[in-house]
């Protein structure tokens, strides 16, 4: 148990919304710049990404803090999630970036013999990252290296819900870059609305799939593309076959780090009607063993980021109490300190709140299903989800599973930490996100792939189908046709 110290962080100001003649100043400072950013080499981005490890190590403490101060999220959990991760995505893209940036040669069809053929990853161009609040170091960082390695200029808009880890954020960032290169920019929702005004090169935006609507749609008007990340109600599977007790542990860990605070964070569980008692029974047991009879006193699970979302998830639980639910778990909440405990629910209404939104919390409604068809059923009448999980012990259950639904990633047999995998590709599908994030993935996100073929000094490999057609360019294009 880790024991929670006041934090060293407390009385960093927060800064008020950027003005708009700064954001202005930064936007135009980086299109000018961003010709020599992208004419970086491996190395010169390798040595960034270096001296960012290097920032991210000296601030541990003050991140640990800040994080802390904003969620009260232990700093063990702080150090793994939030910083380990950042490191680990700055290490694989070192590791990586030269083959990554290397041009790919690609085969010579016999139609266009004596020429070649490479594709040639180039920066978009300025990148805005518009980063949540959940895990508010993490993921600026992490989007932030895929960015740096494709030679891109980025302005980062963290949330205005932690302002302490986004003032730690920029602190740490202004270590490394110049705000030609990467700006942090911080505000309201006011702020991120004159920033989507601007002309990006690509938008990498990780929030709900209504807002996600938004920036799509203001990115269209400059075409400009987008990663989305988004979310959605992420299930799991528990079939008749598999190991209830690695099962529990496994979920206990999932659905509670941030305390439920997390996209891909299991959100309902489907479990076989033979084990849903025992399911239940062994995971209340494993929540009162990891977090004792009274979580509140825990200095293991964080709280709900703020009043709004409290409310919203306890009007979630009053709303499935009352259509039939069962509190099997947990259910005790303290609004002045934005506590809310563990909670099991059974006997949920499938027309429910708690059904029907994405909860973000810590509630985890428990149904038991009787055969494969109601479990598809249910899982495929709502929106493709950001994860599925699947626990089985049998591989022809878990090939079904997986064959008859979609989701964003899936693990089986575990749950989360498919998003660590750093040669996993990381996003949704459809209403869950548009694009993938992390390692090669969020490389490619941020780079255009530009098709490069360069032929003979003088001719062509058409040269016998040039107007004016005659004789020979129908010979030849009847012999593609029929031949190649």
């Amino acid at each position: 148990m880790e024991t929670a110290t006041a934090p060293s962080v407390k009385n960093i100001p927060i800064s008020p919304n950027t003005k708009l003649e700064e954001i202005f100043g930064i936007y135009d400072a980086q299109k000018k710049n961003r010709q020599n950013i992208k004419n970086s080499t491996a190395k010169e981005r390798k040595a960034k990404l270096k001296k960012l490890i290097d920032a991210i190590n000296e601030f541990r403490p003050k991140i640990e803090d800040a994080v802390y101060t904003d969620l009260r999220k232990p700093k063990v959990e702080t150090g793994y999630a939030e910083i380990y991760n950042s490191i680990a995505e700055c290490k694989h893209a070192i590791a990586n970036l030269d083959d990554w940036m290397a041009p790919q040669e690609v085969d010579t069809p016999l139609l266009f013999i004596g020429s070649s053929s490479k594709i040639v990853s180039e920066p978009k161009g300025m990148a805005l990252l518009l980063t949540p609040w959940n895990y508010p170091f993490q993921m600026p960082v992490q989007h932030l290296v895929a960015a740096v390695a494709a030679g891109c200029s980025v302005i980062i808009k963290p949330s205005e819900f932690t302002p302490h880890t986004s003032a730690i954020v920029k602190e740490v960032l202004s270590k490394v870059f110049a705000p030609n290169e990467v700006a942090v920019i911080e505000g309201d929702y006011t702020v991120s609305t004159e920033l989507l005004k601007l002309k990006f090169d690509h938008i990498h935006f990780t929030g709900s799939p209504a807002v996600g609507k938004v920036v799509m749609h203001a990115a269209a008007d400059h075409l400009t593309s987008v990663t989305l990340e988004l979310g959605g109600k992420s299930p799991v599977i528990i079939d008749e076959t598999a190991n209830i007790d690695a099962a529990a542990k496994k979920i206990t860990w999932g659905k509670l780090i941030n305390c439920g605070q997390t996209c891909i964070a299991p959100d309902y569980i489907l479990v076989h009607e033979s084990k849903k008692d025992e399911f239940i029974s062994k995971l209340s047991s494993n929540i009162r063993k990891v977090f004792g009879e009274n979580p509140q006193k825990s200095n293991d699970i964080s709280h709900i980021i703020n009043n709004r979302h409290f409310n919203r998830i306890k009007n979630l639980l009053t709303d499935a109490v009352s259509h039939g639910a069962k509190v099997e778990l947990g259910g005790q909440t303290d609004e002045s300190d934005n506590y809310f405990s563990p909670t099991i629910l059974s006997n949920v209404a499938l027309d429910s709140k708690v059904m029907e939104e994405e909860i973000f919390g810590p509630i985890l409604p428990v149904i038991a299903y009787k055969n494969e068809s109601e479990v598809l059923n249910l899982i495929n009448g709502k929106e493709k989800p950001l994860a599925l999980y699947i626990f089985s012990s049998k591989g022809s259950k878990q090939d079904f599973w997986l064959n008859n639904t979609s989701a964003g990633g899936t693990c089986i047999n575990d749950n989360l930490v498919h998003i660590s995998q750093p040669n996993l590709p990381f996003g949704g599908v459809n209403n869950s996100g548009i694009g993938k994030s992390f390692g090669h993935f969020g490389f490619k996100e941020f780079s255009n792939e530009r098709a490069v073929l360069k032929a003979l000094h003088s001719g062509s490999v058409v040269t016998p189908l040039w107007q004016p057609y005659g004789k020979l360019a129908k010979t030849v294009t009847d012999f593609m046709i029929k031949y190649l």
